[in-house]
């Protein structure tokens, strides 16, 4: 099978051929279908700073947003069967310690992630745990299917902020991330203002799935956009941008009493005038990884707005075009660029 592998601790990664994985004990090979080429896939790809604990796996295939078929069962496993159609929570929790046992292996200290640790999806197929796999909703498209992970990702942000029916919501960054945020918030009731920087495709998407309130910020301020929509500040913020500096933009935002996710991954570091901070009585918090009960709701959500939600697929693109599709998710002229292995089946 062919494979994206990340070889070395530099810029790039390359299409190499390799041996088709075989299942250990209670683990699935899965036929991917469709694979989701996320911001993380493009900073392993880049070599930013804050992706050196990748080095000691290297080589690695990456990849962690996927669906497909189970192609077969490793030793123990009954809760699955060849040909059933899946998706995976890409954390690998260590299965010893607390976390581990109240099932929560998001906050597992030695969690490993499919695709930064381990071998992921960007390949003809991937060997997981069967832990990990949920099955997909007959119905539903692998295609979508692979949207999952990073649904889900903006649920659990949108269950970190507590958004409630009514609330005024901004939401920096219209990368695929901050758009599922959007969504779900409106979904659950929020009154939604999506903000971007030369944005204009991004923000486009946005109305296509729904999302009324959208602001270029290259061409209208926050601040101007706050008093057009909302009359006012926001009572929450999910930055979803991976620069420092909207998160001080983001509590400028606030309401006194408001609440601030930060969902972005970022290299640089935050100044924050804590004095004004805890007299302004805003809350700071941090949105990472994902859920069992939001990765349940995201499959759901996916199965009931399949074909608003597919819009966020701009570029479908054969994994033998693997580097060029990473060049184009790094454009930002795309949404989520799908990666499609020839064995996978279905997702075209």
């Amino acid at each position: 099978m062919i494979a994206l592998r990340k070889v070395a601790s530099a810029f790039g990664a390359g299409l190499v051929e390799t041996d088709d994985p075989l299942p250990r004990e209670g683990e699935v090979l899965v036929a991917v279908a469709a694979a989701g080429i996320c911001g993380s896939d493009i900073h392993a790809y880049e070599w930013t700073p804050g992706y050196e604990f990748m080095a000691a796996a290297l080589p690695l295939t990456i990849g962690h947003e996927f669906a497909g078929t189970v192609r077969a069962l490793g030793p123990g496993v009954s809760d699955f069967e060849i040909g059933d159609r899946v998706t995976c929570w890409p954390t690998v929790g260590c299965g010893r310690c607390a976390a581990c046992a109240a099932r929560t292996p998001q906050h597992c200290r030695n969690r490993r992630v499919i695709g930064l640790h381990v071998d992921g999806g960007f390949a003809d197929a991937v060997r997981v745990p069967a832990a990990n796999c949920r099955l997909v909703p007959d119905g539903l498209p692998l295609a979508v299917a692979a949207l999952t992970e990073p649904l889900s990702v903006a649920v659990n942000a949108v269950d970190v902020a507590e958004i409630a029916p009514g609330d005024k919501v901004v939401v920096l960054g219209p990368g695929p991330i901050g758009l599922g945020i959007a969504f779900v918030a409106a979904t659950r009731g929020a009154r939604v203002l999506l903000c971007g920087m030369n944005d204009a495709p991004r923000l486009g998407k946005a109305r296509e799935i729904g999302i009324p309130h959208c602001v270029d910020l290259a061409e209208e301020s926050l601040p101007d956009a706050l008093r057009r929509v909302f009359d006012g500040p926001a009572d929450r913020v999910i930055e979803a941008t991976g620069i420092a500096r909207s998160v001080g933009d983001g509590l400028e935002a606030l309401r006194s009493g408001g609440v601030l996710v930060v969902a972005g991954i970022h290299s640089g570091r935050l100044d924050l005038d804590l004095t004004r901070f805890v007299r302004e009585k805003k809350q700071l918090r941090a949105a990472h990884d994902t859920t069992a009960r939001a990765l349940d709701e995201a499959i759901a959500l996916l199965a009931a707005h399949a074909e608003v939600l597919a819009r966020l697929i701009t570029h479908r693109e054969p994994l033998s075009r693997a580097v060029e599709a990473m060049e184009l998710a790094r454009s930002r002229q795309a949404v989520k660029v799908l990666l499609i292995p020839q064995a996978g089946g279905e997702a075209p």
